[in-house]
C-alpha cells in the first residue's frame, strides 16, 4: 500500500488531487478549533474536561463534528445538517412525483435536487443553531459541570443572533468545502470530511480509556479496545463487501447488418444494501424522547421512566428497541433505495432477462424475494455491530463516544474502502499496481 501511495504521488493529475483534498481537511480541522463570539472557552473547557461532559444525549452530532459540537465553534454543526438534509430530500424522492421526476431527468434533475438539499441544509443549521445555543445558555449541554450556566455570559438578542449565524455560516462553508474535495479532489468531499470528523475524536478517545483502565496502568484495556477494534474493521469490510450477484442476460438483437446484445452481466446486491442509514435514523428517533426529558422541568414519573429505559444506552429496553428499530429502518430503507419492478422493467426494455426467471413481473418478484433474504443478515449485521458501544460501556465503563463504535467503524470502512478504490481505479488508467488485489 505504501509502494502504491507513493505511485499515487509520482503522478501529477492525481498528486494534485491529493494535495487538494489534504489542504481542505486541513482548513476544516483548523475550524473546527476557532470559537465563536459570545462564548466564554474557560468555561467550556473546564466543562469538557469534567467527566460526564461527553455523557450527554448529544454524543452523536459531537462525533459527526469531529468533537467541535461541545466547544461551540465555527464548525460546531459540522456536516449534520446537511447529512439529514440529504436524507430528508432522500425519503421525498419516493413521496413527491416531482422530486422522483427530477431523479429520473439525470444531471439535470440531480442537479436541481442537490440545489435543494443546499437550502434545507441552511434552514435546518439555523434550527440546530438556535437549539445548541439555547442549550447551552440553559447549561444542558454540559450537565453536571459547576460553570454550564456560564458557557455563554451575554444573552441579548445581538449576540445570540450573532452566535446562530456564525454557526449556520460555518455550515454553509463545511458544505462548500465539501463540493470542492468531490470536484477538485479524491472521493466524496461530505464522506471525506466525515472520515476526518470521526477519526479526529479516535486519538483522545483512546488515551481516556488508557487512563481510566485499571489493568497494568490501563494498557490491557487499552490493548483490548484495539483488538476488538481491529477485528470490528475485519468483520465490517468482509461484509461491505459481500454482494449476491444475479446473472442477467441480454438477447443478441440485429440492427441493419450488425448484431447488438448477446453479452451477459450482473446485478450486484449487497448484503448491507442500505450502508449506515438505518443506524443513523434510530438513533435519531431514540435521541427524541431523551431530548423532550431532558428539555421538561420537575421530577415526572413519565420523565424518570425516559432516563432510566430510554436515554441510559446501556438499559435493557434501550438495547432491545435499539436493535428493532435498525432492522425496521434497514428494511424500510432498501424498499425505498431498490425498486423491484422499476429494474426489472428496464431490463425488459433492453432485452435482458434472468436465466431460469420470465422477463417482467415474475423478474420483479424474484428480485425482490432475493433482496428480502440477503437484508435480513445485513439488518442483523447492522445491530449487532451498533450494540458495540453498549458492550463497552458495561466492560470498560467508557464514555457514549467509545472510539470503535458501530456507527463510526461502519462509517470509516465504508469511506475509506470507496477512497482507495476511486485513487486505485487511476492508478489502473495508468498502468499502475493498486491497493486492492
Amino acid at each position: 500500500m505504501l509502494t502504491a501511495f507513493a505511485r499515487a504521488f509520482k503522478t501529477p493529475d492525481l498528486r494534485k488531487k491529493l494535495l487538494f483534498t489534504l489542504g481542505i481537511i486541513v482548513i476544516y480541522r483548523v475550524g473546527t478549533h476557532i470559537p465563536i463570539p459570545g462564548v466564554d472557552y474557560g468555561n467550556v473547557q473546564t466543562c469538557i474536561d469534567n467527566a460526564n461532559a461527553n455523557q450527554g444525549i448529544f454524543g452523536l452530532v459531537n462525533m459527526f463534528s469531529g468533537g467541535a459540537l461541545l466547544q461551540i465553534t465555527v464548525f460546531a454543526l459540522g456536516i449534520m445538517p446537511y447529512i439529514t438534509a440529504s436524507i430528508i430530500l432522500q425519503l421525498l424522492t419516493v413521496v413527491i412525483p416531482r422530486l422522483e421526476a427530477l431523479k429520473k431527468e439525470g444531471q439535470s434533475g440531480t442537479a436541481k435536487i442537490t440545489q435543494y438539499t443546499r437550502y434545507l441544509t441552511v434552514a435546518l443549521a439555523v434550527l440546530q443553531g438556535t437549539g445548541l445555543v439555547a442549550t447551552a445558555r440553559t447549561g444542558a449541554l454540559f450537565q453536571g459541570c459547576p460553570v454550564a450556566t456560564q458557557i455563554v455570559p451575554d444573552r441579548s438578542i445581538f449576540v445570540t443572533t450573532t452566535m446562530v449565524i456564525t454557526m449556520t455560516a460555518g455550515t454553509a462553508f463545511v458544505m462548500w468545502l465539501g463540493e470542492l474535495i468531490t470536484d477538485r479532489g479524491i472521493g466524496n468531499g461530505m464522506s471525506i470530511l466525515m472520515f476526518i470528523s470521526i477519526a479526529a475524536t479516535f486519538p483522545s478517545a483512546l488515551w481516556a480509556i488508557k487512563q481510566q483502565g485499571s489493568l497494568a496502568g490501563g494498557w490491557i484495556e487499552f490493548g483490548v479496545v484495539i483488538a476488538v477494534g481491529l477485528f470490528m474493521v475485519g468483520l465490517v469490510v468482509f461484509v461491505e463487501q459481500a454482494q449476491r450477484r444475479i446473472p442477467v442476460q441480454y438477447a443478441k438483437r440485429m440492427i441493419g447488418r450488425r448484431s447488438y446484445g448477446g453479452t451477459s452481466t450482473y446485478i450486484p446486491l449487497k448484503v448491507n444494501q442500505a450502508g449506515i442509514i438505518p443506524v443513523i435514523f434510530a438513533s435519531s428517533l431514540l435521541y427524541i424522547p431523551a431530548l423532550i426529558a431532558q428539555f421538561s422541568g420537575g421530577t415526572s414519573g413519565w420523565k424518570t421512566w425516559i432516563e432510566k429505559n430510554l436515554a441510559d444506552p446501556g438499559a435493557t429496553p434501550h438495547i432491545i428497541l435499539y436493535f428493532f428499530l435498525i432492522i425496521f429502518f434497514a428494511f424500510f430503507y432498501v424498499a425505498i433505495s431498490f425498486n423491484p419492478e422499476e429494474v426489472a422493467d428496464n431490463m425488459k426494455k433492453y432485452g435482458g432477462f434472468i436465466p431460469g426467471i420470465r422477463a417482467g413481473r415474475p423478474t420483479a418478484e424474484y428480485l425482490g424475494y432475493v433482496l428480502n433474504r440477503i437484508t435480513w443478515p445485513g439488518s442483523l449485521y447492522l445491530g449487532l455491530i451498533a450494540l458495540v458501544p453498549t458492550v463497552a460501556l458495561a466492560g470498560f465503563g467508557a464514555n457514549q463516544n467509545f472510539p470503535f463504535g458501530g456507527t463510526s467503524i461502519l462509517i470509516i470502512v465504508g469511506v475509506g474502502l470507496e477512497t482507495v478504490k476511486q485513487i486505485e481505479s487511476q492508478l489502473q488508467q495508468r498502468n499502475y499496481e493498486g491497493f486492492l488485489r
